[in-house]
């Protein structure tokens, strides 16, 4: 059973900076892709940074440049370094570790952590 568990979030004016943390335990890397997705109040969840079983990140569009995706395999924790923060990134972030199929990730089919709110004011 894989068990996600996010830390790091607060509240910031624009241009700060905030570290998210994800302690997985249950996880094999071989096994699955992980990432980070928010949703704010009244969206639709989406994709913000991911790591697949290979190690390749990906990012969304929307962060790219500003926000940095990593792990620490030993210690079995995901991280998301985001800087330059805007109001619009203001949502919930959530931890995921979705299934990996050999070519690509399957979020359909994984877990989620509870989430860490992040809040940017302008």
């Amino acid at each position: 059973q894989v068990q996600l568990v996010e830390s790091g979030g607060g509240s910031v004016q624009a241009g700060g900076s905030l570290r998210l943390s994800c302690a997985a335990s249950g996880y094999r890397f071989s096994s699955y892709c992980i990432g980070w997705f928010r949703q704010a109040p009244g969206k639709e969840r989406e994709g913000v940074a991911n790591i697949d079983a290979y190690g390749r990140t990906s990012y969304a569009d929307s962060v790219k440049g500003r926000f940095t995706i990593s792990q620490d395999r030993a210690k079995n924790s995901l991280y998301l370094q985001m800087n330059s923060l805007k109001p619009e990134d203001t949502a919930m972030y959530y931890c995921m570790a979705g299934r990996w199929r050999g070519s690509w990730c399957d979020w359909d089919v994984g877990y989620w952590g509870q989430g860490t709110q992040v809040t940017v004011s302008s």
